[in-house]
């Protein structure tokens, strides 16, 4: 428990700190509101109405998304292999290329299909 008593004390003031920011910045601040500070903010643009129930997103979006995750992981999957590459040898390196191999398979399949095209 030693060894975590430095990690759980800068835990402990980077949560104090944020708590303090958000509690001195609603007591300290200005509370002037307009109609203008009430209203969403897209980039400097007129925000276009929503419909009552939410508007639909493409699937485009989601699928981009479900993207990012996927190339995510296997950046995860990749820092502890080469972190103990010497130690698993052949064993290790047969293991990330089927790993790789099997991302690479569908990094061409999302490409073939227009996955990565913006409209």
């Amino acid at each position: 428990m030693e060894l975590y008593t430095p990690i759980l004390a800068l835990a402990l003031i980077a949560t104090g700190f944020a708590v303090f920011s958000v509690i001195m910045s609603a007591v300290v601040g200005p509370k002037r509101y307009n109609r203008a500070k009430l209203d969403s903010y897209e980039c400097g643009i007129e925000p276009t109405p929503q419909p009552v129930g939410g508007g639909r997103f493409p699937v485009k979006y989601f699928i981009t998304a479900m993207l990012f995750i996927v190339f995510d992981i296997e950046i995860i999957f990749l820092y502890p292999w080469a972190v103990h590459f010497d130690a698993m040898r052949l064993f290790g390196l047969v293991e990330m290329v089927l790993f790789i191999a099997t991302v690479f398979v569908a990094y061409a399949y999302v490409w073939r299909r227009g996955g990565l095209d913006w409209d």
